[in-house]
């Protein structure tokens, strides 16, 4: 009699433990999750719209620079290129937001071959993605997501420059650290923490006596030297944003919010941690897990720990808050943290079980999307849900007007960044950005969008137009129909100021 045939789920185990088809197999499984979750957040969130975060980030892009007024630039930098190539769609933005925790998850995949053997990546992979920051809150695309292959990638790096003292992964950990850097200044707390952790290892001599620290910090610098020309020359600008938004708070409120951010951090890792608990049996297993006692373990747990905990000191000396969501970046050694201990041995019954439910979790939550949109078209904020539509009025009131191409809008912040994302000639925003040359607005027109409740911008628009001859002021209603049920009506203003050449 023949033997049974292995399950789907013993059959994907056993390819990825295969050295000779682990690594296909695993670009398989990661390019299948991301085209699910991909899908689930195309469906589930068809009714609100894009987030700001993606509207403003698509509003810089179009206007390429060394940094913007909130954050620096590689962000905006992406989405660039990004819709260069694919057509300006709200699948094609979450397609771009998910490959930025696909690609951490496969770093970290590589990562984990340094410490873990065959069985315990798959399990550790299989962990990561029961985190929301690879998933859920990745969908949004912004500054935060981007650092998720960053810091995986940098991390990579740096822990085989340091454990090789290989001048190659050296310049890797600088142009990563640098990269870090040019995605959101939140990365000084990886810089920082992989510097303490290089300190409190015992092996710091040889590493600090070799090459590799200082072709690392050479080649950091030296990519971030366009990018300290451009702070210096907008007079640091970005700090004083942060400063402004989140900085000068009392000693209580950045105390409450350090609370918030380790809470908050620890909830959203909650699964993983508790089904590694109940894998591990033995307290014992645990501690060893958290503060290892052998050298390699120990620079990984100090690589971890070190990043994540960092913010706290910052928050409480610089009087800021900070919130859990900035840790999205931070968990690429999570697996090897917890699985890394000798003592802790993993079956194969466990990977499938593991598999199974990474694998059933996208599953469902795509089946489970158009129920999710439905039950959430009511809770959206009609300017985000209405911003193509509106895009759309704006350009056919424009070429009412003239048939030159739309190269400026403004108006009401909250407005002119959704227009900018969907109108057809993909003009520039005059919110939030840098103030474009007097002459280049005069000489190629703007149109000026406001909710008709705002009195405020209309004035201004309607002064502007006074200035131009031939301005034309347009009245409309939006309503946004989502699936047979009409959302809430809004008036808008829009202005044309034609171009005066």
């Amino acid at each position: 009699m023949s033997a049974p045939r292995p399950s789907r789920l013993a059959r994907l185990r056993a390819a990825l433990i295969d050295p000779a088809r682990r690594e296909t197999a695993v670009l398989w499984l990661l390019t299948a999750y991301t085209v699910l979750w991909t899908a689930y957040g195309t469906i589930a969130k068809a009714p609100q719209g894009l987030h700001p975060d993606m509207t403003e980030i698509v509003a810089w892009s179009r206007d390429l620079a060394l940094g913007y007024v909130k954050h620096p630039p590689l962000a905006a930098w992406i989405v660039r290129g990004w819709f260069t190539v694919f057509p300006m769609a709200e699948w094609s933005y979450y397609l771009l937001a998910m490959l930025m925790p696909a690609l951490a998850l496969w770093i970290a995949w590589r990562l984990m071959a340094d410490y873990l053997d065959a069985e315990k990546r798959v399990v550790g992979l299989a962990l990561l993605t029961l985190v929301p920051f690879f998933n859920f809150h990745a969908l949004k695309y912004n500054v935060n997501t981007v650092l998720m292959p960053l810091w995986a990638a940098t991390t990579l790096w740096f822990l085989r420059s340091y454990r090789f003292r290989s001048p190659g992964y050296a310049a890797l950990a600088g142009l990563g650290a640098a990269a870090s850097m040019y995605g959101k200044y939140w990365s000084v707390f990886l810089l920082a923490g992989l510097v303490v952790a290089a300190l409190a290892d015992r092996r710091r001599g040889l590493y600090f006596r070799s090459s590799a620290p200082w072709i690392t910090v050479a080649v950091g610098l030296m990519l971030m030297v366009p990018h300290l020309w451009w702070l210096v020359h907008s007079h640091f600008e970005t700090f004083t944003y942060a400063l402004t938004i989140h900085g000068e708070k009392s000693f209580a409120t950045a105390a409450t919010s350090t609370l918030g951010y380790l809470g908050g951090s620890l909830g959203y890792v909650a699964l993983p941690l508790v089904i590694v608990a109940l894998m591990a049996r033995r307290p014992a297993v645990l501690a060893d897990a958290a503060w290892p006692q052998d050298d390699e373990r120990r620079l990984a747990a100090a690589a971890f720990w070190a990043p994540l905990l960092l913010p706290v000191v910052g928050a409480i000396v610089g009087r800021t808050e900070i919130t859990s969501l900035w840790s999205m970046s931070a968990w690429t050694l999570l697996p090897v943290l917890l699985l890394s201990p000798p003592a802790f041995v993993v079956q194969p019954a466990e990977t499938q079980r593991l598999l199974g439910i990474a694998i059933v979790v996208p599953i469902l939550m795509l089946i489970a999307s158009p129920a999710i949109a439905w039950f959430t078209r009511d809770r959206v904020d009609p300017a985000v849900a209405q911003a193509r539509l509106l895009a759309q009025e704006v350009d056919r009131d424009w070429k009412n007007t003239t048939p030159d191409v739309l190269r400026f809008v403004g108006g009401d912040p909250s407005l002119v960044d959704g227009v900018v994302t969907w109108s057809a000639d993909r003009p520039r925003a005059l919110t939030n950005m840098p103030a474009p040359p007097a002459d280049a607005v005069k000489r190629d027109g703007m149109a000026l969008v406001c909710p008709s409740q705002n009195a405020g911008c209309k004035v201004a628009a309607e002064a502007a137009a006074q200035q131009a001859p031939g301005s034309r002021t347009f009245e409309s209603t939006i309503v946004r129909g989502v699936w047979g049920k009409l959302g809430v009506p809004q008036a808008y203003t829009v202005v044309v100021v034609p171009p005066r050449r």
